[in-house]
């Protein structure tokens, strides 16, 4: 067997070639992967997965390894994932339809829960129609990629710090763009004025940016808009459930809905599953009848959206969960400024505690867990920058202010005795 750094000339093998050369060319092509992955790990860019088992009774814990450990960096910002109500409507409804619809939504898979949770969501977000996606990162690619597809002509403007799927279904469409630094409403307009009014343009950007957790300039983006005769395409991910008076997003609580297409996830607040997409009707049909990543895919099932519907009956009637939220934050940035800990003090639930080093974060990613039996995951580059590595730590309603207490004191310790 040849080794992983040798290379062949593959026009030199000829078109017939015995059994052992086809299997020393598939192991040198196989090698490259391996070499590629070792690679990653003499950069300290690995990925280690930690196996976990949620507690639906203890919200927040997990089991690891025959342990009970808290989960600081969970995406559950509400804890609806646990939440009885939800657990309940989606067992009712498997017991009722089965575990899945059997189909992709052109094909036997368009559940009524599917047509009645998007009417709720497009009319929650103040738009003609919505469409559900199986993730918040097909609902962004997807649609992003068939919409600027149908207009070869469209030029996009995109924020640097968008999210990795918005960044891709820009990408895969192949149109002109242009990327602006984060929130820089100068060099916003100045790309936007190099093309005609006339000129179709989208503007491409997230209300709560979530490596860093600041908000966007949304009113004044779509003044920009509004002046350059642009259409808007805004990701509201992680402010869904969080942010506004029924937690419709950053939108609603600035009391703004012209962004032009408005998308969301279930994954997080929700505590379940899937994405969307709300805007015109006449575009998201569009993206219905010609998204390959809508049409060819299995529809979620209708027990797990009756369960996301459960969700967002238990977001729109009631802002006791958000009010708990922000109070948890509160505490919990106050308990690190007085803990001296670094952190970013932006206006959202994310609070972004900084521990510059991959290794460094690495080591007390593990050291929490082994000796505190609290898991936060390390987030490093590419997510991003080199130097700037970080645990994104969230305080769901349900945690304690001895659990907070708890959680800064471990974090101090193990910062202390690194």
């Amino acid at each position: 067997m040849n080794s992983g750094n040798q290379s062949y000339n593959w026009s030199e093998l000829g078109e017939e070639m015995s059994a052992s050369t086809v299997e020393e060319r598939s192991c040198a092509v196989l090698n490259t992967f391996r070499d590629k992955v070792e690679e990653l790990k003499r950069q300290g860019l690995y990925r280690e997965f930690i196996a976990c088992s949620n507690l639906a009774a203890e919200r927040g814990h997990t089991v690891h390894n025959g342990r009970t450990i808290q989960v600081w960096c969970s995406n559950d910002y509400l804890g609806l994932s646990q939440h009885p109500d939800l657990i309940a409507a989606q067992i009712e409804s498997t017991k009722i339809h089965g575990t899945g619809n059997g189909g992709s939504r052109n094909i036997a898979g368009t559940s009524t829960t599917h047509v009645d949770l998007e009417q709720r969501l497009a009319a929650w977000h103040n738009k003609e129609r919505a469409l559900i996606f199986s993730s918040g990162y097909v609902a962004n690619f997807e649609s992003l990629s068939t919409i600027l597809s149908a207009i070869p002509e469209m030029v996009v403007f995109s924020d640097a710090n968008n999210h990795r799927s918005l960044i891709e279904g820009i990408v895969r469409a192949r149109s002109k763009k242009h990327i602006f630094p984060h929130n820089d409403l100068a060099a916003l307009e100045n790309f936007l004025s190099e093309y005609s009014y006339n000129c179709p343009k989208l503007i491409v950007f997230e209300s709560v940016y979530s490596m860093d957790g600041d908000v966007s300039l949304l009113s004044a983006i779509c003044d920009l808009a509004e002046k350059y005769n642009a259409l808007t395409f805004l990701d509201e991910t992680h402010a869904i459930g969080v942010k506004g008076p029924t937690g419709a997003g950053l939108s609603e609580e600035l009391g703004d809905h012209r962004a032009t297409f408005v998308q969301g996830v279930f994954g997080k607040t929700f505590g379940t599953v899937g994405g969307y997409v709300a805007g015109p009707d006449s575009a998201l049909d569009y993206v219905r009848s010609h998204a390959p990543g809508f049409i060819f895919t299995t529809a979620l099932p209708q027990a797990s959206l009756d369960a996301s519907l459960k969700g967002l009956e238990i977001i729109q009637r009631s802002d006791e969960l958000r009010q708990t939220l922000r109070t948890n934050v509160r505490i919990l940035k106050k308990a690190l400024a007085n803990a001296g800990i670094d952190f970013l003090d932006a206006d959202s639930h994310l609070v972004p505690v900084l521990v510059p080093g991959e290794e460094r974060i690495r080591r007390m990613s593990r050291h929490l867990i082994d000796e505190y039996g609290i898991y936060v995951t390390p987030v490093n580059f590419p997510s991003v920058p080199r130097g700037s590595e970080r645990f994104r730590v969230t305080v769901a309603p349900y945690r304690t202010p001895e659990q907070i207490s708890y959680f800064v004191h471990a974090l101090q310790q193990s910062l202390s005795d690194d």
